[in-house]
């Protein structure tokens, strides 16, 4: 397996070298799932959370709703203040 030099002292095998080139040419072309699977990263830290403010009196299931429907909440409102404030864009 050939290896090449990425980042300073950094040495990737040549398939994961390739395999990073390709995720980042499919990220330019399809960016909703990527989003989606960020959203549900961030949703690994909100609904721990979230599970310790209700002091166990919610199932999991009912957490991880409630982390994603804040988290599509934060991003419609981040839409459509920048809809209102960039309407040329649209």
């Amino acid at each position: 397996m050939k290896r090449v030099k990425l980042v300073g002292r950094i040495l990737l095998p040549m398939q994961m070298d390739e395999r990073i080139s390709f995720v980042w040419w499919q990220w330019r072309r399809q960016k909703l799932p990527l989003v989606i699977f960020v959203l549900l990263c961030l949703n690994l830290v909100i609904a721990p959370a979230v599970y310790a403010a209700v002091d166990g009196t919610l199932e999991r299931r009912q957490v991880w709703a409630l982390g994603l429907l804040g988290l599509v909440t934060l991003g419609l409102t981040v839409y459509l203040f920048v809809v209102v404030f960039q309407p040329e864009r649209f």
